[in-house]
């Protein structure tokens, strides 16, 4: 999965980066998880993996490219603070939705 980084802008109203980003994923054919996605996005940030909340990734039809937006907050707080709940769950680990019974 190779990562390339199409903008970034600085929301200091929201103490966030908006981020979009593509991947090339041809070796494994499907949408790679957003979990894997996310920490792939925070290596290539250098960021910590909580700090990153992915809002949007789907892959082009025909293609083996996904394009996405992410959220890079300061703070977990202020993430809690200004993305939905859905967001929150969708970015939490594959172990926590499971308990969660969803």
């Amino acid at each position: 999965m190779e990562i390339k980084v199409v903008s970034e802008k600085e929301n200091p109203l929201l103490r966030r980066k908006e981020v979009k980003f593509q991947i090339e994923h041809s070796k494994s054919g499907n949408t790679p998880p957003r979990f894997e996605v996310k920490s792939a996005v925070a290596a290539k940030l250098k960021v910590k993996p909580d700090m990153v909340f992915v809002k949007r990734l789907g892959t082009r039809t025909g293609t083996q490219t996904a394009a996405g937006l992410a959220n890079i907050y300061n703070s977990v707080e202020s993430a809690h603070l200004f993305e939905p709940q859905y967001i929150l769950k969708r970015n939490s680990p594959p172990e926590l939705k499971d308990e969660e019974g969803t």
